[in-house]
């Protein structure tokens, strides 16, 4: 579905309303989209699609993927997810997944950014340097 420009500009303004503290505020965003569609204004479905986009891509910035070759102990889980959410806020949605191929170290995925501390990423550059 193709959106206006006003409808996303509208949409826009709409999501920066369910936000509290410059966080994502799931409540006022249902109370935003219930009164959306309760006075129906023009081209309301292109808002309701925009907003709907701009809110997935605010859990997908909230995901974090953390791939380690071996099983991370209590301890080193707790300290990585710190140093993340002193960069990104505290509502961060964390998932271990264990990568042999990693062979060592880390690859971190937050949203779009990608931190790769692993062995196996070392190699690739080196080999992508000759």
């Amino acid at each position: 579905m193709k959106i206006s420009k006003t409808a996303a500009a509208a949409a826009r303004r709409l999501f920066g309303l369910c936000q509290t503290n410059g966080r994502f505020d799931e409540a006022k965003l249902r109370n935003v989209v219930a009164k959306l569609i309760e006075s129906k204004p023009r081209d309301y479905q292109g808002i309701l699609s925009a907003i709907q986009r701009l809110t997935r891509l605010e859990l997908e910035r909230r995901q974090v993927t953390i791939e380690s070759a071996v099983e991370l102990d209590n301890e080193s889980r707790q300290r990585v997810v710190a140093g993340l959410a002193n960069q990104y806020g505290s509502d961060l949605v964390v998932q271990y997944q264990v990568t042999p191929t990693l062979l060592g170290g880390l690859r971190i995925r937050v949203g779009n950014d990608v931190f790769d501390g692993s062995v196996q990423g070392r190699l690739e550059r080196l080999v992508a340097a000759f």
